[in-house]
């Protein structure tokens, strides 16, 4: 199968005045193209994290390890491209090659719109910097017109009237908006979508959700998308991965793992999730470890309310249930 991204053990260590702590710790998965995989974990688990790591926008002083595999693109021959079979490792990559790697061929939508605006520049100028940016040899008309494209390709109403405008002058969707036209604008194939839909009323989600599925059918994108909302994953997800302190302790198919978790932290965030038919929420007792002190053996296990001495012993290793469908593996001693 093709694979756009391969991440192979990917792990960030950051310095503390407490020593080396790990907030993504030995996390794999691969990427198709059209596919999307979802990643769900409360504050703190490691999501944004990831994220960051893949753009090469990881804190100063960080250490990567592990292999982060960016596909070469289909008959890319120039020197922006990768330049070996397996394509490029995104965690080793130079820093010349990440400036054109990144928005060319990994882009990412930030978290809160108003903060990743500009807010002194018009939308189109913004749009039109990340095109200029791999496409330098344009003439500024020909960027002036990929720009409106973008946006209307990212379903902004009037699109020229909208390019002209600065980002208080766009409501929180049409901010939203514009972000995934200016990640989209250079034409990556992976993007990751980090919490697109947080502070947006309910109706206006619905449609960013629906926007980021039709054009990751459209354009055949891989996309990574961020969230801690259960009931987004089942919309938009084809996979999904749950992170806790920094590992990831359930993986596989998203309808098998909202159906059938075998994780007891994901069975818990289920039963905190809001529902239609629910006599009440049960939230997860505690919180998240800090990293610098985590428990011995399973990080959730304090938490846990199937805890066993046993589970204190050594962290389980990520394994297939036997009676749970292909690919769908949790981390707990529990699992047989």
């Amino acid at each position: 199968m093709a694979l756009n991204l391969d991440v192979r053990g990917l792990t960030v260590e950051l310095p503390t005045p407490a020593g080396w702590i790990r907030p993504v710790n030995d996390v794999s998965f691969a990427l198709a193209p059209g596919e999307t995989l979802g990643v769900v974990g409360e504050s703190g688990s490691g999501k944004t994290m990831l994220a960051l790591a893949l753009m090469g926008l990881e804190p100063k002083g960080a250490r990567l390890l592990g292999e982060a595999w960016l596909r070469p693109r289909a008959g890319a021959t120039n020197g922006n491209r990768p330049s070996t079979p397996d394509g490029d490792n995104l965690l080793t990559a130079e820093r010349s090659k990440m400036w054109a790697l990144r928005g060319g061929e990994i882009a990412m939508i930030f978290q809160e719109p108003m903060t990743a605006l500009d807010p002194v520049l018009r939308i189109g100028a913004q749009i039109e910097e990340a095109i200029r940016a791999h496409a330098p040899q344009l003439a500024s008309g020909e960027v002036r017109r990929r720009a409106i494209e973008a946006l209307e390709r990212a379903a902004v109403p009037e699109p020229a009237r909208r390019a002209r405008q600065y980002p208080h002058e766009l409501s929180g969707g049409l901010r939203q908006r514009a972000l995934i036209a200016m990640a989209l604008a250079a034409g990556p194939r992976v993007l990751i979508a980090d919490e697109p839909t947080t502070a947006l009323d309910v109706t206006v989600q619905k449609q960013i959700i629906e926007l980021l599925a039709t054009l990751r059918r459209e354009l055949q994108l891989s996309m990574i998308f961020i969230t801690h909302d259960f009931g987004v994953v089942a919309q938009i997800a084809d996979r999904v991965a749950v992170m806790y302190a920094g590992r990831v302790v359930e993986a596989g198919p998203a309808g098998e793992v909202l159906r059938h978790p075998r994780h007891p932290y994901t069975e818990g965030l289920l039963r905190a999730a809001p529902r239609l038919a629910r006599e009440k929420l049960v939230a997860i007792p505690g919180t998240v470890p800090t990293l610098s002190a985590l428990p011995p053996g399973c990080a959730f296990g304090p938490r846990c309310a199937k805890h066993i001495t046993a589970c204190d012993a050594a962290m389980p290793e990520l394994v297939h249930a036997a009676d749970a469908a292909e690919n769908h593996r949790a981390r707990c001693i529990l699992v047989k």
